[in-house]
């Protein structure tokens, strides 16, 4: 007997990501169910070898609903999440606006799967969990292992984040953008500050009174919650002219010694981790290898001499995969090896 799972933005990037990983990964459903908003409503969306049609979110009964996996942005994730709940459905949201309350886990599988085993035995539950944001899950994946073997101190973090970070409008107009320079038109920014072919932006989501971005204060709280409220953590993120694919350059001091090579062997070791450290050209992976694998890549681990017990790595992932989609999927592959039934067996 399989579980009902209704994918809620399912129209849009993530949302069809979403469709296709749990075709991939032979997600034990009985039913997927494709909603969307009215404007949507109809429309035609892959999921493995079968099509379906997207259903109006606004319609739709959630009553016997095992999951809802969300991708349709915090406005919809604020309204609907709570109610979508209250019908006795899991929600895994994957907005930024449950991320960050008290009594929502934020989970990253790899990282801290095995708290939801608390989770699922509290009957008060929220019955809402957040993904973390795109550059977080990557970040956290790779930075797990190393914690755990010389606890971290501190990370700085320079993000290189695709275009596809920023939903369809933003893959448009880099393509639309770069065809365009080439025949001489002009790139007029719409969905980002400044002209994103061919150049790169300090600046992803809104200024904070420190000066920070949303996104980089997003990374830090993020960090802290899901690994240790104790590490302190500082990031730039910037925009840049990729497709699919974030990248991130990390800077790590521990408290304990590590060395580059005891560091590589245990990344080799971790859930989720794909090591690619060759110390010569091409021997590190780029955004453009990793587009549709599961795996979190780690490239160019090497020691900091300018600190104590400190390291440099390379980090690589689909921010569409792992960064959402794919860590969705993970979450409720967890509650069910945990021991969650479908409702309709209990």
């Amino acid at each position: 007997m399989g579980y009902r799972v209704a994918v809620v933005g399912a129209t849009g990037n993530v949302g069809r990501e979403v469709l296709n990983i749990l075709a991939e990964r032979k997600f034990p459903a009985s039913e997927v169910i494709a909603l969307a908003s009215s404007r949507s409503t109809g429309r035609e969306i892959s999921y493995g070898d079968k099509i379906l049609k997207a259903k109006n979110l606004d319609d739709f009964d959630f009553k016997g609903v095992d999951f809802a996996i969300m991708s349709a942005g915090s406005d919809i994730s604020k309204n609907w999440g709570p109610r979508i709940a209250a019908s006795g459905c899991i929600v895994i949201d994957n907005s930024s606006f449950w991320r960050y309350d008290s009594n929502v886990p934020l989970i990253v599988p790899e990282v801290n799967g095995p708290s939801l085993e608390a989770w699922l035995a509290n009957a008060n539950r929220k019955n809402i969990i957040a993904n973390p944001n795109c550059s977080t899950a990557q970040l956290v994946v790779a930075l797990k292992p190393l914690h755990d073997f010389a606890k971290i101190k501190r990370v700085v973090v320079s993000t290189y984040q695709s275009v596809s970070g920023s939903g369809k409008e933003g893959v448009d107009e880099l393509w639309n953008q770069t065809k365009g320079i080439f025949v001489n038109d002009t790139a007029t920014p719409g969905k980002f500050p400044k002209q994103i072919a061919f150049n790169v932006i300090p600046h992803i989501d809104v200024f904070m009174e420190d000066g920070s971005t949303k996104e980089e204060w997003k990374v830090m709280a993020e960090t802290k919650k899901i690994l240790d409220p104790k590490i302190k953590v500082t990031c730039t993120a910037v925009r840049v002219p990729v497709f699919v694919g974030h990248s991130e350059a990390i800077n790590l001091e521990f408290e304990n010694p590590i060395s580059a090579d005891e560091a590589r062997d245990i990344l080799r070791e971790a859930p989720g981790v794909a090591v690619v450290d060759k110390r010569e050209a091409g021997g590190y992976t780029t955004p453009v290898e990793c587009v549709g694998e599961y795996e979190t890549f780690v490239s160019r681990i090497r020691e900091d001499a300018t600190i104590e017990n400190g390291l440099n790595i390379w980090v690589v992932s689909d921010n569409l995969r792992k960064g959402a989609a794919l860590n969705t999927i993970q979450i409720a592959e967890t509650l069910i090896e945990l021991g969650l039934k479908p409702r309709d067996a209990a």
